[in-house]
């Protein structure tokens, strides 16, 4: 009975990185999402500096940061009118953890087909 406790909890947790690592993809899965993570990295921005660059309107540009809010990419603080918002990096070094765990995958891949195809050189000649 305790080890089926375990197995609920572990499948949550995995069901939870899961979800959290889609909703990061789905948000930095748009052009204008991406540019306003960029532009978060450099510094702190104000919903209006997020909003500058683009043809859109504020109820436009608000809908791209709750994306990026639910996703939590971006952290919002209110200070009287203002809205700051900077880049949560935890989120996105998940992000990059998963993207890694194949580039790993994919170089170990290229490495074997490399060695394969010097072996099979070796032998012709």
């Amino acid at each position: 009975m305790n080890v089926n406790k375990k197995t609920v909890i572990f499948n949550y947790m995995v069901n939870h990185n899961k979800d959290k690592l889609n909703e990061t993809f789905h948000a930095l899965s748009d052009s204008t999402r991406r540019e306003m993570v960029r532009m978060m990295a450099q510094k702190e921005r104000t919903v209006s500096e997020l909003a500058e660059p683009f043809d859109m309107s504020l109820a436009g540009i608000s809908k791209h940061i709750k994306v990026l809010e639910r996703a939590k990419l971006l952290e919002r603080s209110v200070n009287g009118r203002t809205h700051l918002c900077r880049l949560n990096t935890e989120s996105l070094s998940q992000a990059t953890e998963w993207l890694r765990f194949y580039e790993r995958f994919w170089n170990n891949r290229f490495d074997l087909l490399e060695s394969e195809l010097l072996t099979a050189k070796k032998k012709e000649h």
